[in-house]
């Protein structure tokens, strides 16, 4: 990404979380990346590129699918790309590569792909537009484009309760860039507006109940907001722990504790 303050932040956040990013409380993340993976009906010959990767789901969830194809994982985290090459060497993956790059400075030809993906991580960028612009240049025309990201209530209510208590805090929030795509519709005009057709929009509900409220804990702590939850200071950020799971502990039924996680999947031709 362009070196902004707020982008610092971010892949400051990712190094810092990647050895637990791949922790159970955010299992989630390898669902939905299998997810992406079959409706993309591969065919086992493409080369694919897996933009924003962090620690490949996406791009490990497709290498099967690809007997004859391949798979380019790019991130501009390093902790992150360690985590995704760990995860290849132990399941003796061969087809995919994972290259530290920054997917707004993408250094590759264009056209030189079947198919682009980006799972979770568009909405990091501020200009999605240009972003999803430049990703499309990398696909030869009648090729896919594919990304997921967040419907709007995902993790409701914890993350009401959780960002409610943090700006009590005086946290600041960064721009909300994901809500402009959280909807079916707001995906659908992100594509049109990069020129993508064939527009099909998927929502999927991959929620699971939480064991209890440590592990919403361990889930927002080992996630991006851990870059929220460090501008409290040590003493704070424990206060706010204690008073935040003791509300998400309310919540707990006999099931445990009910976290929604609505997922977008939007898939367009080039």
């Amino acid at each position: 990404m362009a070196d902004t303050p707020r982008t610092a932040i971010i892949k400051e956040t990712f190094n810092t979380v990647s050895e637990a990013y791949d922790s159970k409380a955010l299992r989630f993340f390898p669902a939905s990346a299998a997810h992406l993976a079959a409706i993309l009906n591969l065919t086992g010959n493409e080369r694919v590129i897996d933009v924003a990767t962090g620690t490949g789901n996406a791009a490990l969830a497709m290498s099967p699918h690809l007997p004859h194809g391949s798979v380019k994982g790019i991130d501009f985290s390093a902790g992150m790309l360690a985590q995704a090459r760990a995860k290849a060497a132990v399941r003796n993956v061969r087809n995919v590569e994972f290259i530290e790059m920054d997917m707004q400075e993408i250094d590759l030809a264009d056209a030189c792909f079947d198919v682009a993906t980006c799972a979770f991580g568009i909405f990091f960028v501020e200009d999605m537009d240009s972003q999803l612009a430049q990703i499309a240049a990398l696909v030869r025309d009648g090729g896919t484009i594919a990304i997921c990201n967040f419907q709007e209530s995902y993790f409701n209510p914890l993350r009401d309760l959780m960002i409610k208590r943090l700006t009590d805090y005086g946290v600041q929030l960064p721009p909300q860039t994901w809500r402009r795509i959280a909807t079916e519709e707001g995906c659908r005009v992100l594509f049109e507006t990069a020129g993508i057709r064939n527009i099909m929009v998927e929502q999927k509900n991959m929620g699971f109940y939480l064991a209890d409220e440590n592990e919403w804990w361990d889930l927002i702590w080992n996630a991006g907001f851990r870059g929220l939850l460090k501008q409290l200071e040590p003493d704070v950020l424990e206060r706010f722990r204690q008073e935040h799971l003791h509300e998400v502990a309310d919540l707990t039924t006999a099931d445990g504790i009910w976290l929604d996680i609505g997922v977008l999947y939007t898939v367009g031709t080039k």
